[in-house]
């Protein structure tokens, strides 16, 4: 069942949006080589928990962290560990998400760790740019599948995979809600989007194959080639007058994040 919000609902999820894009922006400015993830999901959970809200991952299915932290080849719901310290030439995709005020707010970005080769740099540019794609596709009277082409066919026209299993979500009192909205599908396809509708959109592009499995641990999801992956997410209103990112703040808007800047 897809939850419609009203105008105040909207401005109600404002600030846990914002809460949640100033905590990933806490998590970018700690990424340097040397540091661990642990050490990163530990300042992420005590500044969101400072300001009155809960950290939405922890304890989530189980799972361990307060932030997904996604190193190189791990696509997604990567586990902080005090074991898995950054390197130089790395990719971290953190992937934060705060409760407040009974909403919750998600967001993702892939920073770098010093200066990672041409080819790395590239597929996160591109990666954020299917994100950028994706949000302008999110208007009334447009539907799931034109979110999905757009990511998809970027994507693709620069060579990268894109991948299927996990997708994007609606957002609102709980983290997932309907409807799902894939990085992949066919323009006028799909759920007719409408006003009152809140979505997470968050493309998770490879280097190389789209292929993936999930590691032992239940939980890292990982390419099975073993190259690189991006993943950039917002938190998205839909609204009679366009696209609203919720998770932004007063920083600027959601399209300042570039690489490692924060």
């Amino acid at each position: 069942m897809i939850h419609i919000k009203s105008e105040t609902d909207i401005e109600q999820m404002k600030s846990a949006g914002s809460l949640s894009k100033q905590a990933l922006r806490l998590a970018g400015s700690l990424v340097r080589p040397g540091v661990s993830t642990k050490e990163i999901d530990n300042a992420v959970e005590s500044f969101i928990r400072l300001h009155g809200a809960v950290p939405t991952f922890k304890g989530y299915g189980g799972f361990p962290g307060s932030i997904c932290a996604s190193v190189n080849e791990q696509i997604v719901h990567g586990i902080p560990s005090p074991e898995v310290f950054l390197s130089e030439g790395d990719i971290i995709s953190i992937d934060t998400g705060a409760t407040f005020g009974g909403w919750v707010g998600d967001n993702a970005w892939t920073f770098y760790v010093g200066e990672p080769d041409a080819a790395v740099k590239g597929l996160c540019e591109v990666t954020r740019d299917c994100l950028k794609a994706a949000i302008e596709q999110a208007v009334p009277g447009n539907h799931l599948g034109d979110i999905g082409y757009a990511v998809q066919s970027l994507a693709e026209r620069n060579g990268y995979g894109v991948v299927r299993e996990y997708v994007g979500h609606g957002v609102g009192h709980v983290m997932h809600e309907d409807p799902n909205v894939p990085n992949y599908g066919k323009k006028g396809r799909g759920v007719r989007l409408q006003a009152g509708m809140v979505i997470a959109i968050e493309p998770m592009i490879t280097l190389g194959t789209y292929e993936n499995h999930v590691l032992s641990n239940g939980w890292t999801v990982v390419t099975d080639d073993g190259r690189p992956a991006a993943h950039y997410e917002n938190t998205i209103a839909i609204t009679q007058d366009g696209p609203v990112v919720l998770t932004q703040d007063e920083q600027g808007p959601w399209c300042s994040m570039q690489g490692g800047e924060n």
